[in-house]
């Protein structure tokens, strides 16, 4: 997907505070972000919806109707390397670790909740996820028996729809208001309406980013996204 060696490092990056529907403005703690030791060569991102087929009398094909979307996943794989160092390598992810335990929580039914994150990757940002899974495989060991290598697989969820996140506020069309990153099977007026709340916005996209052939969009694209004027 990426040229790792040309690209800056990844990073994890946890949310000052958590977002809801009512309060979707995310607000990354980059003071607490996670980098990687070594960027991984690529990471799968999944999506899916979901879709109900009623029987349909007297046709071969049941109808089938569109019923909602499932949450999008990203997962990761890491590589943590002390060898160098002969510290223990759990040290240089803890992070993570704690990222996906639950914490205090100021919501009024005080009931505690993991950390909400972001993954950035250069030009790419990711959608707001929570920690579903975190899987350590340690392959090197110093002969006291610390962790020199771990592989780490991480596996997150989107927690609300991207589309419905409010942007920052440029000054200028010129400005960057935030980026989207094409999926299979996304077309630029269906991308437009989620961004915007209008199809016929998507003229509007393909003048941001040049494009010559609007209707060929390819998985993993990024695409600029500034206000409309």
């Amino acid at each position: 997907m990426f040229d790792s060696g040309k690209l800056e490092k990844l990073q994890i990056i946890p949310l000052k505070k958590n977002i809801t529907k009512k309060k979707p403005k995310p607000d990354l703690d980059r003071d607490k972000a996670v980098t990687c030791q070594f960027n991984p060569e690529s990471f799968t991102m999944n999506k899916t919806n979901k879709w109900t087929r009623r029987p349909d009398i007297g046709d071969s094909v049941p109808e089938t109707v569109f019923s909602g979307g499932n949450a999008g996943s990203m997962t990761l794989q890491l590589l943590f390397d002390s060898t160098d160092t002969q510290d223990d390598v759990r040290r240089a992810y803890f992070d993570l670790i704690k990222f996906a335990l639950v914490k205090p929580s100021s919501n009024p039914d005080q009931k505690g909740e993991p950390s909400q994150v972001v993954v950035e990757w250069g030009a790419f940002k990711g959608y707001v996820a929570v920690i579903e899974s975190i899987n350590q495989n340690f392959s090197l060991f110093s002969s006291e028996g610390v962790p020199l290598r771990a592989e780490v697989t991480l596996t997150l969820r989107e927690v609300l729809d991207r589309g419905k996140l409010p942007p920052t506020n440029p000054t200028s069309r010129s400005e960057v208001r935030q980026t989207w990153m094409v999926e299979k099977g996304q077309r630029l007026d269906w991308i437009a309406y989620e961004i915007y709340g209008s199809t016929s916005a998507w003229r509007h996209i393909a003048e941001t980013n040049g494009l010559l052939n609007p209707t060929v969009l390819r998985p993993g694209q990024i695409l600029k996204i500034v206000p409309l004027e």
